[in-house]
């Protein structure tokens, strides 16, 4: 029987009103918006709206995993043993997506439902009190400006793949939608043009979160979500820049063990770990991780459907603490980092941030950003693991931030941004791209459907 789990960010005060809301609009003009008039009256609606937003963007297939594991899933070259019985995955590993595949309009809907929750709450910011208002309007456009990041690199083609200023990324939607409207049908607005606005969205969150912020997105979570996208697009200085103001800030440190930076096996809930710079909040009693549901050999919740392959295991140099992280059950491969269903869903570890200012900086050349050599960057990575250092060059640390972040949704777009080839499919194959929801074709006729589908 197929499991059905709830996933996101839950808190109390969703528990103790009965507001958390479990549907998914299959439009990007949702069909059951907050009604303003009526929902939206005090500060204290917009910080309820803005925790189901919250709770939106943890959803199953956003940041509660899924988003993430397909991505790992296209981007696979050989690595994933999968036995699964998702026609839709199955789908996406094989890179032959049909136009109608549940998880990718999955993926659309849930993406633009979270966008509409958070246009409500921008929409309302005159209500909030002034003390609190930089607070909300820089979580909500965190959210808006992450989302709107993801959607482009599953649904576009690449930054650096021709021309981002005329290729077709997702409509851009920034005010509040009240239901299905043929005058209120967008167009695909440009890679550029959406790539843009994350980063407007992020540099104005990073100017108006506080610097401690709780589980919520702080000050350096995006500082940290735009040197992800800065490295996207290949600005190497903006990309250097964010990662060592994350680093500097002290708030976030190494754990001193590899596998500590992720919930210990079992089925008990924990907090962020020192190295968590955001991460989607799971409790025993609301939520799941989703990259447990397919990733874990079955001991603990998991389906045991991805085993990892000895080819990729045998990758690792001898000695490497982070082979701790994998486990054999059943005469296969599993990776532990997500043996346990009620362990956080980790979105940006410190790590990252180091290996990207390492890359950044090796490849730009000249004084370092921060200070730091690349070399010592990557020294401070591998000694965590057991290994010894060696000199930085732009391979060592791709294959460095291969180990370190593996099956945590990297492979596809760090293939795409280095223009690595994924076996015998061309880094930029139409197959590499996510199509557009055929549900959203049929309903938008101002959409254009991406080439190959």
């Amino acid at each position: 029987m197929k499991k059905k789990y709830i996933y996101g960010l839950m808190f109390a005060t969703f528990l103790a009103s009965g507001l958390v809301s479990c549907d998914k609009q299959l439009n990007i003009q949702p069909t059951q918006s907050i009604d303003q008039s009526k929902a939206l009256l005090t500060s204290g609606d917009v910080m309820v709206a803005l925790n189901g937003a919250y709770s939106a963007l943890g959803s199953a297939d956003l940041y509660g995993g899924r988003v993430f594991l397909e991505a790992d899933f296209l981007g696979d070259n050989g690595y994933i043993d999968w036995s699964g019985t998702y026609q839709g995955l199955t789908q996406i590993i094989n890179k032959a997506i049909p136009a109608n595949n549940g998880f990718v309009n999955s993926v659309w809907a849930d993406g633009y439902s979270t966008i509409n929750d958070v246009n409500n709450v921008l929409a309302n910011l005159d209500k909030v009190n002034v003390t609190s208002r930089d607070a909300v309007e820089g979580q909500a456009k965190f959210i808006r400006g992450a989302v709107y990041f993801d959607l482009v690199r599953m649904f576009g083609k690449a930054y650096n793949d021709g021309d981002p200023t005329t290729n077709l990324g997702v409509p851009l939607v920034l005010t509040p939608t009240q239901g299905v409207d043929a005058s209120n049908n967008v167009s695909r607005a440009t890679v550029a043009a959406v790539y843009t606005q994350a980063i407007t969205d992020l540099k104005d969150a990073e100017a108006k979160l506080p610097a401690s912020n709780g589980f919520f997105a702080s000050k350096y979570a995006a500082a940290a979500m735009l040197s992800r996208v800065y490295l996207q697009m290949g600005d190497y200085t903006n990309a250097a820049t964010e990662a060592n103001t994350v680093i500097e800030s002290g708030k976030f440190s190494l754990t001193a063990d590899y596998v500590d930076a992720f919930p210990l096996k079992g089925f008990s809930a924990g907090g962020n770990t020192s190295e968590d710079i955001f991460a989607m909040q799971v409790t025993t009693q609301t939520g799941f991780n989703g990259f447990n549901e397919f990733y874990d050999s079955g001991d603990y919740a998991g389906r045991g459907d991805a085993a990892i392959t000895d080819a990729w295991v045998n990758t690792y140099e001898s000695g490497d603490q982070r082979l701790n992280t994998y486990f054999v059950s059943g005469g296969s491969n599993f990776i532990g980092k997500f043996s346990n269903p009620y362990g956080n869903v980790s979105i940006i570890r410190l790590a990252e941030m180091y290996l990207t200012r390492a890359e950044a900086n090796l490849r730009l050349g000249g004084v370092p950003i921060g200070g730091v050599t690349p070399t010592d960057d990557l020294t401070t990575i591998r000694t965590r693991v057991g290994l010894a250092p060696v000199i930085a060059t732009l391979p060592i640390i791709l294959n460095e931030r291969a180990h370190e972040l593996a099956f945590e949704g990297f492979f596809l777009h760090d293939a795409k941004r280095t223009q690595t080839n994924i076996g015998n499919i061309a880094w930029n194959d139409n197959k590499l791209v996510f199509p557009i929801p055929q549900r959203e074709m049929d309903a938008n006729p101002n959409l254009v459907q991406n080439p190959g589908y």
